[in-house]
């Protein structure tokens, strides 16, 4: 199975002005153009909630180690270009009709402007429906859906990157919703991870694990999900019990709409195309009980 290599954890930026490296030729999650990088953050408490009502004093930004003033600060249910990737392997048989109640309940948390596609994958990675603000056309090809084959996870998520070209919305997201690691994929791990690193989209995963795993794929799946989503600053929700998955998406879907936007203006100039580590503090008295998920760097302008 194809394994995705270790790596720091992952920011957001606005069009990059330079190309990204084959295979993947998407553009970064931490938003970066000329001047101004924007990095949605997700603040959560100790029983993993969300916390609204922080103010941009609440918040720091170091960028390689050196503190910037934060320009841009806002929380708003902003659109969102998502990408649902469905498993439609053989294993997922018994697990199909709790997977299509978990879809309608995250299609529920979407506003009006919001636009969706869909992927389905098992022996290979299918677009079964283009961007499209319809959520119900998702749905109904979801309660369609015939299980058989193999998994080809992070072909699905290839496919998806190549995708997010095409959306209108600044803030992009992939959802996926599996039972098990890779198993069939021709890409590799060690590409997804430079794929994710440029391409400007969050990745949150639903792991539906069954309790006995017998093959290496399936021991590995769930480390695959949470390096897949810590990369790109989403979350993985372990699903334990089928009747859980649709509450845990449709707190995906309300997660997806309680972030913080800050801006900045990096006080390092250089265009030099390389990667810059941002760090993401909270200034509050409860600090310590509080977790932020955002993507971890951003690759520079290039001349």
């Amino acid at each position: 199975m194809a394994q995705l290599a270790s790596a720091e954890p992952g920011v957001a930026i606005a069009p990059r002005l330079r190309p990204a490296p084959a295979p993947s030729d998407s553009e970064p999650l931490l938003r970066i153009d000329s001047s101004l990088v924007q990095v949605p953050v997700h603040v959560t408490n100790a029983m993993g909630m969300s916390v609204d009502g922080l103010k941009v004093d609440n918040f720091r930004i170091l960028e390689d180690r050196v503190e910037q003033t934060i320009s841009s600060f806002s929380m708003d249910d902003a659109p969102v270009s998502i990408g649902f990737l469905f498993d439609s392997s053989g294993s997922m048989k018994s697990k199909m009709k709790k997977s299509a109640e978990a879809a309608a309940a995250f299609f529920r948390t979407a506003n009006p402007e919001d636009e969706f596609f869909l992927i389905e994958f098992n022996d290979r990675a299918r677009l079964i429906e283009p961007f499209t603000v319809d959520s119900d056309a998702l749905y109904r090809q979801i309660v369609h859906t015939r299980p058989t084959g193999r998994t080809t996870l992070i072909d699905a998520l290839y496919l998806a990157i190549g995708q997010m070209k095409n959306a209108r919305h600044m803030r992009k997201a992939i959802v996926i919703l599996s039972d098990g690691g890779d198993n069939w994929s021709r890409r590799s791990g060690r590409e997804l991870k430079g794929a994710l690193l440029e391409a400007d989209v969050q990745v949150y995963a639903m792991g539906i694990f069954d309790r006995e795993m017998r093959t290496a794929e399936e021991r590995n799946g769930p480390r695959l999900l949470d390096e897949i989503t810590e990369e790109t600053g989403g979350r993985h929700y372990p699903v334990a019990d089928l009747e859980q998955l649709p509450d845990i998406s449709a707190r995906i879907g309300r997660e997806l709409r309680n972030q913080y936007l800050l801006g900045y203006h990096p006080s390092n100039v250089t265009r030099d195309g390389k990667y810059r580590q941002v760090v993401v503090k909270l200034a509050t008295p409860d600090a310590h009980d509080l977790r932020t998920y955002y993507r971890r760097g951003y690759y520079a302008p290039a001349d």
